[in-house]
């Protein structure tokens, strides 16, 4: 049977990598390859672009910054052109030589980025990357299934909420989650921290429904969670849904801040390519229509200029200014990834 199963993840593996090449046939102009997260771009936008530039656009998913860093690391250079890590990825992938040097600056359309994303740590000067879009990791509650009011990441662990709570299938964000619900970092690597952050992720476990970080809004919106820790552009989207029943909340503790980013891989056989679609995304009425459908925090300030007042006004999209203030970035945390990796793995059994 072990043999069987193997065969059956080679063949899998063949004829995902198969069905990725298959669909890669070029357009009139050649194509690009797109890596990016589940649920990130709507397909209207990458029409428009095949549309008008006759570029073919080949596009996989992923639901983590781990999977990204894996799948580009094993496949062959080439498979995939442009990126969407998360600001620690990016770091990390240009420490590891895995960027191509673009000078985002030079990008037409550069200049409608906010400047409060750009320059940053992880990448000064943007010579790798472009910023797409920004947000935080919060707290989604059904207030009319939830009786008390939620403040606090510690409130997850009440005894009430077993089997009733969703959580991102991300295990910097639940760990980092658990962490700041005992005064920690979300990047702490003291040791006898991590023994006690590891102690309460377990018993964490029988309060938790399912672990999703594709479409956590899902089983919000159908009743099966009442509290949900998610993407805002998620909460957001259920809020719309149900704006009688669902409210975000941004944990006491400190936030979960991302600012994911446009970046292409190096030796990417469709550099030009790649550099046409980041400038395409950068307009501003194009990254309005990513926002009407996905609604992060946008770091295109041209393009929030376009965007309604129920995007403006609504917390769970535009993130207010203080809640930033008051996060925290994920950071590479080098060697005690593996501790980190092995609370999860006993998390997730």
């Amino acid at each position: 049977m072990k043999k069987v199963f193997l065969s059956c993840l080679i063949l899998a593996a063949i004829v995902s990598v198969f069905s990725f090449t298959a669909c890669s046939k070029s357009g009139k102009n050649g194509e690009v390859n797109l890596f990016i997260w589940t649920e990130y771009i709507p397909d209207s936008v990458i029409k428009e672009f095949e549309k008008e530039t006759g570029i073919k656009v080949n596009m996989a998913t992923y639901s983590s910054n781990e999977d990204l860093l894996a799948k580009v690391k094993g496949s062959n250079s080439g498979i995939y052109d442009i990126v969407v890590p998360s600001d620690y990825m990016v770091k990390m992938m240009i420490e590891e030589n895995l960027l191509e040097a673009i000078d985002a600056k030079s990008l037409e359309n550069f200049k409608n980025i906010d400047p409060a994303y750009t320059n940053r740590t992880f990448d000064p000067g943007n010579k790798f990357s472009v910023p797409y879009m920004a947000g935080v990791a919060a707290l989604a509650v059904n207030k009319s299934k939830v009786s008390e009011k939620i403040t606090s990441f510690s409130q997850l662990f009440n005894p009430k909420y077993e089997n009733s709570v969703e959580v991102l299938d991300d295990y910097r964000a639940v760990i980092g989650a658990v962490a700041k619900s005992l005064g920690y970092s979300f990047n702490t690597t003291n040791d006898a921290q991590l023994d006690k952050i590891d102690a309460a992720v377990q018993a964490l476990k029988p309060n938790i429904k399912l672990r999703d970080s594709d479409s956590p809004k899902t089983a919000m919106l159908n009743g099966e969670t009442i509290i949900g820790y998610m993407w805002n552009a998620e909460i957001a989207i259920s809020i719309q849904e149900k704006p009688e029943e669902i409210e975000i909340v941004f944990p006491q503790e400190g936030c979960y801040l991302f600012i994911d980013n446009l970046a292409v891989l190096k030796g990417a056989k469709n550099l030009e390519n790649a550099k046409k679609f980041i400038s395409f995304i950068l307009r501003p009425e194009i990254s309005k229509k990513i926002s009407e459908e996905y609604p992060y925090t946008n770091p295109n300030k041209a393009a929030v200029a376009l965007l309604p007042d129920s995007y403006k006004n609504n917390p769970a999209s535009n993130v207010p200014s203080e809640v930033f203030e008051k996060g925290e970035f994920i950071k590479d945390i080098g060697s005690k990834v593996e501790r980190y990796d092995l609370i999860w793995t006993k998390f997730t059994k």
